[in-house]
C-alpha cells in the first residue's frame, strides 16, 4: 500500500506492506509500522492546525486557473491572485510554483464577522496552490470550521460556516480533480493524505 504523508508541507511517499488477518483487519506488525511512522513524522505533520491539503491532478497554473474560474462561477469575488514564485524571482530568489488566491463572498463571510470581528483577519478565504519537490501539485486552505473555533464563534453561525465549507469543498474539488482521474487513486491502493484538524 502506498501512502503520501505531508510533513512540513512536503509530501513523502511511503510504501507500507499492509498485511491483514483473516478478518481483513491490519496485523499487529502493520499497525506497529504505521504507528512508528506516525510517531516519527506525526508531531511535525500536526503543526498546521486546521490546514486542509489535497493533491491536484493538474499542474499548478491549471489548478489555480480552475480554482479562480470555479470560484467566480459560484458567485465569489476574487480579490487577489498572488504569485509568490514571481515575487521571489523579482528579487533574484528561486521558489517552486506557489500561488495564493484570496476570494470570498460578503454574504457568506459577514455573518461570521458579525459574530466576532476578529475572524476578519482570516477572511476573505485563501487557497494556496503549490508544487512540491517531486513536481506534484497541491492545494491548501484553512478549514472554515477550524477558523470558527479559532475565533470562538457560536452556534448562531453554524449554518453559515457549513455553507462556506461546502462551497469551498466544491470549488477545490473541481479545481483539483478531473473526470478521468480522481484525486485519490483507489485502484492502485494509493492514498493521498492531508492533515486536517478541527
Amino acid at each position: 500500500m502506498g501512502l503520501t504523508i505531508i510533513v512540513n508541507g512536503t509530501p513523502h511517499s511511503v510504501d507500507v506492506d499492509a498485511r491483514h488477518d483473516r478478518a481483513g483487519l491490519p496485523t499487529r506488525a502493520t499497525i506497529f509500522a504505521l504507528t512508528a511512522l506516525m510517531c516519527r513524522w506525526g508531531v511535525q505533520a500536526m503543526a498546521a492546525d486546521g490546514l486542509t491539503t489535497i493533491r491536484s491532478s493538474h499542474g499548478p497554473k491549471d489548478t489555480m486557473n480552475r480554482l479562480e474560474t470555479e470560484g467566480k462561477a459560484k458567485g465569489m469575488t476574487v480579490f487577489a491572485r498572488i504569485d509568490h514564485a514571481a515575487g521571489a524571482a523579482a528579487v533574484g530568489l528561486s521558489l517552486r510554483p506557489t500561488e495564493l488566491l484570496i476570494f470570498g463572498n460578503a454574504k457568506g463571510g459577514t455573518p461570521l464577522m458579525q459574530s466576532n470581528q476578529t475572524i476578519g483577519i482570516d477572511l476573505p478565504l485563501k487557497a494556496l496552490v503549490w508544487e512540491d519537490t517531486s513536481g506534484a501539485t497541491w492545494l491548501s486552505y484553512n478549514d472554515p470550521s477550524w477558523l470558527a473555533k479559532r475565533h470562538g464563534l457560536g452556534r448562531e453561525v453554524k449554518s453559515a460556516v457549513s455553507a462556506i465549507a461546502a462551497a469551498l469543498n466544491a470549488v477545490t474539488k473541481t479545481a483539483t480533480t478531473s473526470p478521468q482521474r480522481p484525486a485519490d487513486d483507489v485502484s492502485t491502493g494509493t492514498a493521498h493524505i492531508g492533515v486536517r484538524n478541527e
